[in-house]
């Protein structure tokens, strides 16, 4: 059999392998290694690849996969909790990015209006993909620009299919021009509405009668038909299948079933999309590029600087810190994905030339070579920024009070809240300090001693007494802020007790290094609390549990190591005790054990059964001895092994 596609399939896959492993060693995104792929084999490099068509057709089902995972993801939950970022944020930097490169491309280029208009939203869009993952692996998405980063994002997802909508609308054709838009607009509205009706009426009960067959494949057959039937019925209809398939997924987002939907269609995306990245890479005319690179070049920096700013402007406006926005707009300045599919629709449709269209792939792609990295110098850059504008962001909030022996809380998250909370109890001074301007505000209605700044500025842990502090508790979810913040504390105050939290061991070290006196990492923690669940679990003796905890904790970090306890604690577990269980029983009212003592019951003479403890309401009884009275409603903590436990479970029901 011929199969025609098949040999460049595996001609892309292997050559992909290769460079994306060589990417991974050298940090770059594999999305990047992606790209590259495609501009080595394909018609404008090494000529591998020789039905590029076929390529690029199989690549359509990764744009379809891709806009229907963006639809499961987008719920409105999600939109609620970020409604400031996306919304306000969203609309900030886009319609800024937007102004900018229209008015340079209208009036400084001389392109037509619809070119422009393309131009602009081309631009406006940021790399989800890339971002994501970057901050994911920084542990940063809580971090205040990991949010902010996270709601533009958003709201790019959100305007990316309209845009699509809008490209057929821009080839400059003015005749009907009116007519279309109400034409394409009550096209969508009617698909909307039955899709609508779908997701209410049909989808719910199918989905349910599907699950219950506990069919895997049954399901994932399932996922794959709706994303490609609503995808399809967009289509005759006259829209784009991407348009469907978004629809689809943003329909099934409040389904009960959204979480196994997105991991039953995940392996398909990742696929069919890493194919879509491969057809942009050969669509890239390297020889082209090269011919024009100091245009290439300087469209990347153009693109790179402006969309910077407009994203750190947007940051501005939501009220965040000069560093935050600094943060933001590295994160966000490189060229999105979906811009591509936005290029090629406006290219194929004849908005944009190809000369345009070629250059702008180079551009784009060189912006997100270089996005990662940059996402890596922002925390530097931010401070050298700060510097060159000699920003002092003091506290707008100042306490009126002068704060004296008081603790400082860096951060109002989960774990500032806990802290506030006990340090409120305990008749303790103290100040928070938070870069959320939405928290700062609400929480200062409440009465917190809430003030919004940046403490990674001197100026800014100065106003709040921090050479009179008597300790300060850093909680922020920012690493180089932590550490910008304990470095200047100590500097500021030599006396202060600093205890910092942090998400891994790793960052331990520096931590201490800059003069905190205690770290607490959750990395660190978490082990710890697993590490003593399982070895109780195994019967282990309490005391030697603890005497190793200590031991771990005494070390540090470097205790986690392969083979470190070795020497700490030498028992071995007592494995005939692996057997024993301890379960909790209800006595029943009906129980025949209501009103009889322990020796009486004989539980551990007949039934082979312990009765370790019992609880009866706030009292509670370790060890009973034999004359104690069981009562009904009381809680007896049983052990024995499962047999037996499962056996004389019916006497505490009332039927042995």
């Amino acid at each position: 059999m011929d199969i025609p596609v098949l040999p460049d399939i595996t001609v892309v896959f292997g050559l992909a392998v290769v460079v994306i492993l060589v990417c991974h060693r050298m940090k770059i995104p594999a999305l990047v290694g992606m790209l590259l792929t495609g501009m080595l084999c394909g018609p404008h490099g090494l000529g591998l690849v020789r039905s590029a068509h076929d390529v690029e057709i199989l690549s359509e089902i990764g744009v379809i996969m891709l806009l229907f995972t963006i639809g499961l993801e987008l719920s409105l939950a999600d939109l609620s909790r970020l409604k400031r970022p996306v919304f306000i944020g969203g609309t900030a930097q886009m319609g800024l990015t937007w102004v900018v490169f229209f008015a340079l491309a209208f009036f400084g280029v001389d392109f037509s209006g619809g070119s422009s208009v393309l131009i602009g939203m081309l631009a406006a869009l940021s790399s989800t993909a890339i971002v994501l993952k970057t901050l994911q692996e920084r542990a940063e998405m809580e971090a205040p620009h990991g949010r902010v980063s996270l709601g533009i994002l958003i709201f790019q997802d959100l305007l990316a299919v309209p845009m699509m909508l809008a490209v057929p609308l821009l080839t400059g054709r003015t005749i009907g021009f009116t007519s279309s838009i109400v034409y394409t607009v009550g096209k969508g509205a009617l698909i909307l509405f039955l899709l609508v009706v779908m997701s209410r009426k049909l989808m719910p009960g199918l989905l349910l009668s599907i699950v219950r067959t506990r069919s895997r494949e049954l399901f994932l057959l399932a996922a794959l038909g709706i994303c490609l039937a609503v995808s399809l019925l967009t289509a005759a209809i006259g829209l784009s299948l991407s348009l469907g398939a978004f629809l689809a997924g943003l329909l099934l987002s409040g389904s009960d079933y959204r979480e196994s939907l997105h991991e039953a269609v995940l392996p398909f995306k990742d696929v069919f999309t890493s194919l879509f990245f491969i057809s942009i890479g050969m669509l890239l005319n390297v020889s082209s590029a090269s011919a024009h690179l100091g245009e290439v070049l300087a469209a990347a920096a153009l693109l790179l600087a402006i969309k910077a700013v407009a994203a750190g402007v947007a940051t501005r406006i939501l009220g965040y810190p000069t560093r935050v926005a600094v943060l933001v707009g590295l994160a966000l300045c490189q060229v999105g994905e979906f811009s591509f599919i936005l290029a090629k629709a406006g290219f194929t449709q004849g908005v944009i030339s190809e000369h345009f269209y070629q250059k702008f792939l180079a551009a784009s792609i060189l912006t997100m070579v270089l996005a990662p990295f940059l996402i890596a110098l922002a925390p530097r850059a931010a401070v050298l920024v700060c510097r060159l504008l000699r920003v002092c962001e003091t506290p707008e909030d100042a306490p009126t009070a002068e704060y004296s022996n008081h603790l400082i809380i860096l951060g109002f998250g989960a774990g500032g809240r806990q802290l506030a909370r006990a340090a409120k109890a305990a008749g303790i001074a103290y100040v928070i300090l938070e870069m959320n301007p939405d928290t700062v505000r609400n929480e200062a209605k409440k009465g917190e001693p809430i003030i919004f700044g940046d403490a990674s500025k001197p100026g800014v842990l100065t106003h709040i007494c921090v050479q009179e502090a008597k300790a300060l508790a850093v909680v922020v979810s920012d690493a180089a802020a932590a550490r910008r913040a304990v470095e200047i504390a100590r500097f500021e105050n030599p006396a202060i007790y600093i205890v910092a939290r942090t998400r891994f061991n790793t960052e331990i070290k520096a931590l201490l290094d800059l003069g905190a006196n205690d770290v607490i990492a959750e990395e660190f923690e978490a082990s710890l609390a697993v590490f003593t669940r399982v070895m109780d679990k195994f019967m282990l003796p309490r005391d030697d549990i603890e005497r190793m905890v200590q031991d771990i904790r005494r070390e540090g970090y470097k205790a986690m190591l392969p083979g470190s306890l070795d020497e700490m604690v030498g028992f071995v577990p007592d494995k005939s005790l692996a057997g024993l269980h301890v379960t909790v029983f209800t006595v029943d009212t009906a129980s025949p054990l209501a009103g009889r003592s322990l020796m009486d019951v004989h539980l551990r003479r007949e039934h082979d059964l312990t009765v370790a403890a019992v609880r009866r309401g706030d009292e509670f009884v370790p060890n009973p001895d034999g004359p104690f009275v069981l009562a009904a409603n009381d809680r007896l903590y049983v052990m024995g092994t499962a047999e037996a436990l499962k056996k004389g479970a019916g006497l505490f029901r009332g039927a042995a």
